[in-house]
């Protein structure tokens, strides 16, 4: 039982973030493990997760809290895969809300030969999650870790669910928050899978993407892209947690430990923009799971095949498998035609189904 010394402690931390202080990396990992292990009543948790995401986190704070989810909370699969592995995955909280789109780049990825270990979650603030759809199309999320290393293993693609993987903290906080945390952040950097080496993570605003390049390269990643995509006709600053086919995508690139920021067109990847309402997100999760079978089923030709194909490529990119992002949606589009993508999703959720 948390003391009354304990209380009073914590409550100053809240104080100091609201003020407008910033922590130490040491002192942040301290806060978020109270907050993993539920050792502070639900009142002084929510307090502080929206004092500090409201004040704005540091990196080293980010980095701090990362401590406390990887190392109190982040169950763990070792695999034996040749080449690199990589993971797909957004953090959410957009204002652009599109189809979800990291579960099928990730799939269609692995269609191309690529090792993917994608992780996710249930929904935050929009319409569905990777679980959510992955649920619908057939997946068991509380199958033991040891059937996705397996399925890694032997196929090359694997999901990771936030509700089998994070012990306890993460996903009880999860299932009550709705509004945005630096959970929002640093859920997303989590690496279940010990061997990812490249990851495509993109970001509610450009700034986040700024600070989740400078986490992985603090944590040790090699290869990352966070893109924040714009929409033609709307702001710059309301965008989406992926690359765009409706206009702009400003990318954070980390390699070989430099940082590079530039943006790029649906043009660098061979493809025509569409409206933003071509790939907008249907009402229900239902709805968006059906459009992402279609598309791996046979409508190659529409703009949702396009705007997986696109995120696939980048994730080929990034990891080394392609040296361009046009070259990648050409294997991306090959892989849906040829069947390829289709199979990796049936032997996932054959594998996976529980």
């Amino acid at each position: 039982m948390t003391s009354e010394i304990e209380l009073r402690q914590f409550g100053r931390q809240i104080c100091r973030v609201a003020a407008g202080e910033c922590l130490s990396r040491e002192e942040t990992r301290e806060i978020y493990r109270q907050i993993i292990l539920n050792e502070q009543p639900e009142l002084q948790q929510g307090a502080f997760l929206m004092a500090h995401i409201a004040r704005g986190p540091t990196i080293e704070e980010l980095s701090g809290a990362w401590d406390a989810l990887d190392r109190y909370d982040t169950a763990k699969i070792e695999v034996s895969v040749d080449g690199p592995i990589v993971d797909i995955v957004g953090t959410g909280s957009d204002a652009v809300k599109t189809v979800n789109c990291s579960t099928p780049a990730a799939v269609i990825a692995a269609g191309c030969g690529l090792a993917v270990a994608k992780k996710g979650a249930r929904l935050v603030t929009g319409v569905s999650g990777a679980s959510d759809i992955l649920e619908i199309l057939g997946i068991d999320l509380n199958t033991p870790l040891m059937k996705a290393q397996q399925c890694l293993e032997r196929h090359g693609i694997c999901y990771l669910s936030g509700e089998a993987f994070l012990k306890s903290g993460w996903a009880r906080l999860i299932r009550s928050m709705r509004f945005t945390s630096v959970f929002n952040i640093i859920g997303p950097l989590t690496r279940p899978c010990g061997q990812t080496r490249a990851i495509v993570i993109g970001a509610y605003s450009p700034a986040v993407c700024d600070q989740l390049i400078a986490v992985l390269r603090e944590i040790g990643m090699q290869s990352a892209l966070a893109p924040f995509g714009m929409a033609e006709g709307n702001s710059r600053e309301r965008g989406m947690d992926e690359f765009s086919l409706s206009g702009a995508t400003r990318v954070v690139e980390l390699k070989n430990g430099a940082v590079e920021v530039y943006e790029v067109t649906p043009e660098d990847f061979g493809l025509r923009q569409v409206p933003i309402s071509a790939i907008a997100s249907s009402r229900t999760a239902y709805e968006n799971a059906r459009r992402i079978q279609a598309v791996l089923q046979g409508a190659y030709d529409t703009p949702e095949a396009d705007f997986f194909c696109m995120n696939a490529a980048a994730a080929l990119y990034i990891a080394g498998a392609a040296e361009s992002y046009r070259q990648g949606t050409e294997m991306a589009r090959q892989a849906l035609a040829e069947g390829k993508a289709r199979d990796k999703m049936e032997r996932l959720i054959a594998y996976q189904q529980g």
